[in-house]
Order: C-alpha cells, then structure tokens, then sequence
C-alpha cells in the first residue's frame, strides 16, 4: 500500500487552492461541502468562484502567485493548467510541511483527492494513487448502485445512540450482536422505507428488551486455495460476523485480510514436525470460546470436509451441544487444477478422479494401490510432496506406465504460482531438481498432458528439469597420468 488512508477534519481550517478555472472551482466545491475555509488564488476566477467571493463563502488572492498564499494554510490544492507554477507551490508547500494535491500530477502530489461514495456521515473513499482516477471512478460508480442511501440515516441514528448501547451492552459480543440486528434487521428495513420516526421508536424497543442469553456457535468455513476472490460469499459473511478466528497455516493473509479488524485470530496450523496445535488443543478452543457465548469461525485451507478433518471436529462440536455450520470452500484439487489448466475429467483421457492423501508412510500403506494405478483416471494428490519417491514407486510396481503425465503445483491460484510437468518416471527427480515446497497439489493421469497446452494463469509450466548451480555441480578434474621415473645411467 503506497499510500496511507486519511480522512481529514477540515471544519474551520484554511485551505488553499491556486487556480481559477473549471478545475479549481470544483476542488473548492468540494472542500466548501467539507467545511473548510478556502481561499482562491489567481488573476482570474469563473463567474461561479467570482459569486462565491461576493457571497462570502470563498476568499480571493488577486494577481500572481506569491508564497505568502500559503501562511496559515493547512492543505493546499494546485489547480492551474501552468505545469512549472504547480511545481513551484508544490515545492513551497513541501518547505513549510504542507500537504498539497496538484491535480493530474500524482509525483507532484503528497495526498490525493479520492473518488467518494457519500452517505454521510458515512462516507467510502476510492483511490488509485493518481495511477488510474477513472478506474477509481468507475469503481465509485459501481458502488453507488449497492450502497443504499438510507445508510446515512441510519449510521446518524447508531451515533445518536451508540453511548446508550455501550452501556446497555458492555459485553462486545453481546454488543456485536446488538448492532448486526440494527443494521439489518426491521430498524434498517424501516429507513430504506423512508419511516424515519417509526424506526428509531424500533431501535427504542431494541435498546429496552432484556438480551437474552447467546449461546456460541461455531462455523466450518472453507477459505479456499489462497485467492481471496475463490472465498464464497456465505464465508465472507461468516467472517465479518465471527469473534473468534481459528486458521490453519494455510490460509492465505489475503483470505484473513476480509474478517472483521477486531477479531481474535488464533493460528492452530499443523505442518509436518512443526505442529502449533494438536487436535485435541484444536478442539478445546473451539469448545471453551463457543461456551463463552462467542462466535467462532473454525477457517480452513481449501474445503473442510476434503482432508480438513471437518468430520472429526462437528463430531466433537455434537457431543458437546455447540451448535455449527458449515460454509464449504473450494478445494485445492479443483482450484489447482483449474489455475493449471488442468481438466480433472476429460471424455478422451478420465472417466474418473480419485482425491488421495499421502503425506506419511502409514497413510501410504492403506491406500488401494492396484485400484489407484490404473489408467484413464486422474489422481489429485494432498499432501504429498515429501513422499514422492514412495508414491512413485508404488505405482510402478503395480503398473502404471512410467510415462504417464504428472502437474505438481505448488502455491495453486496465488501470485507465486509454479507449475511443474513431467511424467512419473521423472516425478521425484523434478520435484526435488524445482525445489518444490508445500502446499502443492499433485494431478497425476492422462488429463495432465494437456497442462502445457492449455496454461492461462501465471508463469507457463516447467517442463525442463531446473539446472543445477555451479557450486553444486561435481568438480571436474584433470586426468593426470604419471610418466615412468628413468634413471639416470
């Protein structure tokens, strides 16, 4: 992030804005509606800013630039179309430790004029850094049509009575709650009506009804791969309702990035001789935080009930009487394959897919091997990037063909996406030659073949095994050859 979010009071404070025409009219505008106490600098203004100044809302500087504009002021705003006179009260300001926005001139700029959404006193601010001010329009746009107009009455009335719910409601959580139903329920509903009275007599009644006891709760959300934009709706909501946050390792800090700020979020990932929590520990925050009355979210990496041990965990949630949910998510299996280009059925190459997990030598001895080798099928492989060699192994010998296609995938749907692709005799070799590293998924079957063709996302696939680096390559050594010591006669 370039650039750090700010909303400035402005209220009674003196603003600058050098420039006089259509371009400095509307940024005086705009700082007017905010309070502010603008003067206009310039030799000329437009028939508007000129009625302003008579009216008194705008003061006026007559004539050229001078520094002495800038005494006293707290913002300035550069708006003329002379590009060496922006710089000019750029650099002046910057001398005296004044924010300024010279428009259209996002490297002359240290603040930026967003694109606003405004709902006052709720107000949503869109900025592209100066990169791309009609993008961020066009996003304010699209913005304007989802955000009902009645959210100004009613963030007015939570203000009115945001004191008496603190004290009605000291607990948080209870008083989370309280303002979920607010903004959602009939209170709301009566504003979008346009029923004003009638809604804050509702929001009365709210305040005066004993609270009855919340039990907790707990929700099975599946976060997905790691691309936040592959988390579903239902799991985003569950996140901005949760109190308490427990996620394994992989869950992206993009997907965790979308739960609500204040939020306890506790890691309970497990990694191969690294475990930060035991399933036993797992379940025991689970129970003690939903028998405090807490919303809990229980966040997996991928979908809970795919090798997420989700079954495991309602089981225990049932024989304690926590209620729960849960909120599918979008499997690694199905994302990884999708980002490969990687089709897990095909009608010309798999009839089939089989989801296998293989991140330990016991886990490998029950697995039905003759089932899983043989061909016209897909294997999806979790987990299984340490055991490669036994897995290898153990399809050959009961007959898959050396040469069947393998997509090893490592950071499936992320930015840091790699590919890798080969067939099952070289599956060890390549993995190890790539330095592949969890998480990664492995699609191996005919369906695989088609990864280098059909690629979309990221880098193109790695269908060369990675050259070894020089100071790991085996020193060559000179031949030498020891000519037979002659005497002397």
């Amino acid at each position: 992030m370039k650039l750090y979010p700010l909303f400035a009071d402005l209220s009674r404070r003196a603003v600058l804005v050098v420039g006089g025409g259509v371009v400095a009219e509307r940024k005086a505008a705009a700082l007017l509606a905010a309070g502010a106490q603008v003067t206009v600098g310039a030799p000329e203004l437009t028939p508007r800013l000129q009625r302003w100044v008579r009216q008194g809302r705008v003061a006026h500087r007559a004539g050229e630039f001078s520094a002495t504009w800038l005494d006293y002021a707290w913002l300035a705003v550069a708006a003329t179309d002379d590009r060496t006179l922006n710089a000019r009260v750029a650099e002046l300001a910057g001398l005296r430790r004044m924010f300024v926005n010279v428009v259209d001139d996002a490297e002359l700029s240290s603040f930026h004029v967003p694109a606003v959404v405004d709902r006052s006193p709720l107000v949503v601010a869109i900025s592209s850094g100066g990169a791309a001010p009609m993008l961020a329009r066009r996003v304010r746009e699209q913005l304007e049509t989802l955000l009902d107009h009645s959210l100004g009455p009613l963030a007015q009335l939570s203000a009115r009575l945001r004191k008496r719910i603190r004290r009605r409601h000291p607990e948080l959580a209870a008083r989370r709650r309280f303002y979920t139903e607010l903004f959602t329920g009939p209170v709301a509903a009566l504003l979008r009506k346009g029923q004003p009275e009638q809604a804050a007599a509702a929001a009365e009644q709210a305040l005066r009804t004993v609270p009855v006891e919340q039990a907790g709760s707990v929700v099975l959300v599946g976060a997905g791969p790691g691309d936040a934009g592959l988390l579903t709706l239902r799991g985003l909501r569950a996140l901005n309702e949760a109190d308490v946050i427990l996620h394994d390792r992989l869950v992206s800090a993009e997907v965790l990035e979308l739960a609500r700020r204040d939020a306890e979020r506790i890691e309970v990932g497990k990694q191969a001789g690294n475990h930060h929590a035991t399933q036993d520990e797992i379940h025991a925050l689970l129970l003690g935080h939903a028998r405090a009355g807490r919303r809990v979210v229980r966040l997996k990496g991928g979908d809970p009930f795919v090798f997420g041990r989700g079954g495991e965990e309602l089981e225990f949630l049932r024989e304690h009487g926590i209620p729960y949910e849960v909120v599918p998510g979008i499997t690694a299996a199905l994302a990884c394959a999708a980002h490969a280009g990687v089709p897990l059925t095909h009608r010309d190459h798999a009839q089939s897919v089989r989801f296998v997990t293989a991140h330990c030598r016991e886990s490998l001895d029950t697995l039905d091997w003759p089932a899983l080798a043989q061909e016209r099928q897909t294997l999806a492989v979790y987990m299984g990037v340490a055991g490669l060699d036994r897995l290898q192994q153990r399809l050959l010998a009961h007959g898959r063909a050396p040469s069947t296609p393998f997509a090893l995938i490592e950071n499936g749907s992320r930015a840091n996406q790699r590919v890798v692709i080969g067939t099952l005799a070289e599956l060890p070799e390549r993995a190890t030659a790539h330095m592949v590293r969890s998480p990664a998924l492995l699609i191996l079957g005919e369906v695989a073949g088609l990864a280098e063709r059909l690629a979309w996302f990221g880098a193109p696939p790695l269908d060369e095994p990675a050259p070894v680096p020089s100071r790991l390559r085996p020193v060559q050594t000179a031949r030498i050859t020891r000519e037979p010591v002659r005497r002397r006669a």
